[in-house]
């Protein structure tokens, strides 16, 4: 933790516009999920009806906009660590010191999965559940750095093709010994389900597979890197500004091209975290990252960024936060009477409102105070 009581003052040099595009991805898990899905019920049409269905995960092959918001943010830890190697290297920090702190770091987020699974809560070893997204995030990110470190970026490219395109040759072609017959790209009949149910200890999310198992890891390397990737290109130096952002629009597309032929084959799959999941999804980040890049870092547009710079300076806090401090009751005590003065149908909405409002004047009295939780 670092807390002072000075006015918040973001460092030279940061990129403003990835704190924004952090603080976007979260504010949906900060409630805005819950808000705009509450728009179909107060104003139903097909428009908020089927904004509302983005607000979820897609059941099993596909994709929605809710599933983007774990892996926009394991690109997002990408983008960040060329700029951290080259401070850190600019520093003095060995390279010793800067693997044991990667190291250190991703472990700290597994740790702190096991803690918002409520491990301690119950100290139930057998039937606790190991895997979350904070141990995803953290082992692919640890892996992805240490293979950034210690490679040129053409070793980059084949080691990142090398895991996609294996991932594939594994999940694609060798069904599950147990699967019955099962469709190879269940989760009964898949690969990685099976991996699952023999390896990983403990509990299993869906009983029969996880989706931050075992063999999605590889992927999730995957996913890391090519937000490094994006990193490095924006650190350039010898390329204007404009050129960064339509070199990004340019991967952009091509990743989503590749990734929807190959999903005719491989399915576009989150709990699997299939190969064209992560091609699919790494499109949709890095175009999403142009766009805050350009409004924000290149044009200069920051007056509106305020609201989702609070939410991404501190996305670790707000998420293990909702874990252990009751805000709804907090929503409830303070904007409860008011809500029950609107009407019916829009109750939902502005419950989900005060909801975020609680949050975010939390994360802000963080903010004030330059208490941000570093991991």
């Amino acid at each position: 933790m670092n807390a002072k009581t000075s006015k918040p003052q973001i460092p030279a040099g940061r990129l403003q516009s990835l704190d924004a595009l952090r603080g976007f991805d979260m504010f949906f898990i900060m409630g805005g999920a819950g808000l705009l899905a509450a728009l179909a019920t107060w104003f139903p049409c097909g428009f908020t009806e089927a904004l509302a269905a983005q607000m979820d995960h897609v059941e099993w092959h596909g994709l929605a906009h809710h599933d983007t918001i774990f892996p926009l943010f394991l690109f997002i830890a990408g983008i960040s660590f060329p700029f951290s190697l080259s401070k850190q290297r600019g520093n003095g920090k060995t390279e010793a010191a800067i693997i044991r702190k990667i190291i250190r770091r991703g472990v700290t987020l597994v740790l702190l999965g096991l803690l918002y699974n409520g491990l301690l809560g119950h100290l139930n070893f057998a039937e606790a559940r190991y895997a979350s997204v904070l141990a995803r995030i953290g082992l692919a990110w640890m892996f992805g750095a240490l293979i950034f470190m210690h490679t040129s970026w053409k070793v980059r490219v084949w080691i990142t093709a090398f895991l996609l395109i294996g991932y594939w040759l594994l999940v694609g072609f060798i069904p599950a010994p147990d699967a019955g017959g099962a469709d190879i790209y269940s989760a009964q009949g898949s690969l990685v389900g099976y991996v699952d149910r023999i390896l990983l200890p403990g509990r299993i999310y869906y009983g029969n597979i996880d989706p931050e198992g075992i063999l999605g890891l590889i992927p999730a390397i995957g996913t890391a890197l090519l937000g490094m990737f994006t990193g490095e290109w924006v650190k350039r130096k010898d390329i204007s500004e404009n050129k960064k952002v339509i070199g990004m629009v340019i991967a952009g597309i091509v990743w989503l091209v590749i990734g929807l032929l190959w999903s005719t084959v491989f399915p576009i799959n989150k709990k699997m975290w299939t190969s064209t999941f992560v091609l699919v999804v790494a499109a949709y980040s890095i175009l999403m990252f142009a766009l805050f890049y350009w409004i924000i870092d290149v044009k200069n547009c920051r007056g509106w960024i305020l609201f989702f710079t609070v939410i991404g300076m501190n996305s670790i806090t707000i998420y293990l936060a909702q874990a252990f401090i009751n805000f709804s009751y907090t929503a409830r005590k303070l904007f409860g009477g008011l809500i029950a003065l609107m009407p019916e149908n829009s109750q939902d909405f502005f419950t989900q409102a005060a909801y975020v409002a609680v949050c975010w004047l939390f994360l802000y009295f963080l903010y004030r105070k330059r208490v941000f939780l570093k991991v």
